[in-house]
């Protein structure tokens, strides 16, 4: 799976890019917003997420891992691939539309292309309380340490939702906090044994 690229921008058209990485050029679908903030021969970090088909690999990217996250959550709605994802990423942010989808404001996501208002009230009732993570992203990103976000990512690659991983590890904080502990004083391996089986309980 490729989840980061870093590389030097060689060709930029609306909905798309070439980056080189390595001395091979990959073409990166993007936003139009994206694109709008890149410039030829400049360095750039993608967070990516490549989808198979039988007949293609087709490489995504985004400035932000939140807005990558958002574009493979939407997808396990049904009846949404990945240009419509790519659509609703280009009309929203990942705050935007957690709060569009916790206010059940369907006429925000109607204005997505590609999305009629069926598919704005199946996004809502399939993601409402899946997509609330993305809400507080920013509050998240300047408090949380990097021990805990090193344990969510470790998580998060082991198949747990961003929710339940952030519930395993308060479970594991305060298992630890019991005995007098500071979770952040831990081995981070230990760490993530005691969360995988704090997860597994709940």
């Amino acid at each position: 799976m490729i989840s980061l690229i870093n590389g030097i921008v060689r060709a930029i058209s609306s909905d798309r890019a070439v980056v080189e990485v390595g001395g091979v050029g990959l073409s990166v679908s993007l936003t139009s917003q994206t694109t709008a903030q890149l410039n030829l021969g400049t360095p750039v970090q993608l967070f990516t997420s490549l989808v198979v088909r039988e007949d293609s690999l087709t490489l995504f990217g985004f400035l932000d891992e939140e807005s990558r996250s958002a574009f493979e959550l939407v997808q396990t709605v049904s009846g949404i691939g990945p240009k419509v994802a790519l659509a609703i990423l280009g009309a929203h942010t990942p705050q935007s539309l957690a709060v569009a989808i916790a206010q059940e404001d369907i006429k925000a996501i109607e204005k997505v292309p590609g999305i009629g208002r069926k598919g704005a009230q199946r996004l809502i009732l399939e993601l409402k309380g899946k997509i609330s993570d993305f809400g507080s992203v920013d509050h998240k990103q300047i408090h949380q340490p990097v021990w805990r976000e090193q344990l969510t990512s470790a998580l998060i690659s082991l198949g747990f939702t961003a929710k339940d991983s952030d519930s395993a590890i308060t479970a594991v904080v305060s298992q630890y906090a019991d005995n007098g502990i500071d979770a952040q004083n831990v081995d981070i391996s230990e760490l993530l044994k005691a969360a995988l089986q704090s997860g597994r309980r709940a």
